[in-house]
């Protein structure tokens, strides 16, 4: 009785143990992305260079700094791809995001390295970007539902849905 007690208990510590890392993984490199939202043929990659006024407004949406002195994008003149990174709780979520005159096209996860919050990857709440805007004061014109034990990773996608409109609004100005 005792070792089939010890053998139930390893297993179940096993399990539980394991479904932390269940989420975590590349769902799609980045250069598939890249090739899915560009039809096989991704423009090459422009650089958005991070000065001073563009460092605040960033600041602003994401609540925090961005540590980098420039941005990739890629953009073929109707539409432009963007990966951007935030962090969950702990670790960064990489997120490819598509956007075209002002508006949200299409948002995937990339690379999810949380142990919580995964669900966000699925397109039951991703595709509630989809034709997104931004209202003046920077927030997305629609209200995303959030997914009960993701909440962390939820607020990070929308973060960088909010910043890559913005910044696909810098672009076009610029």
């Amino acid at each position: 009785m005792y070792k089939k007690n010890i053998y139930i208990l390893s297993l179940i510590f096993t399990l539980f143990w394991s479904s932390g890392s269940f989420g975590k993984g590349i769902y799609l490199e980045p250069e598939r992305f890249l090739a899915q939202v560009f039809n096989g043929n991704p423009p090459e990659p422009k650089k958005l260079w991070i000065k001073k006024n563009l460092k605040t407004e960033i600041k602003n949406i994401l609540g925090h700094d961005m540590k980098v002195l420039r941005l990739r994008y890629w953009d073929n003149n109707t539409k432009r791809a963007w990966i951007l990174e935030e962090i969950g709780r702990d670790k960064p979520i990489t997120v490819g995001l598509v956007t075209s005159n002002g508006k949200i096209l299409d948002v995937k996860v990339l690379i999810f390295r949380e142990s919580r919050g995964w669900e966000v990857r699925y397109p039951f709440f991703t595709d509630q970007f989809k034709d997104a805007t931004l209202t003046t004061e920077r927030n997305l014109d629609r209200k995303i539902d959030g997914i009960s034990g993701a909440t962390l990773s939820v607020n990070a996608l929308t973060k960088l849905a909010r910043l890559a409109l913005f910044l696909d609004s810098y672009v076009d100005n610029k």
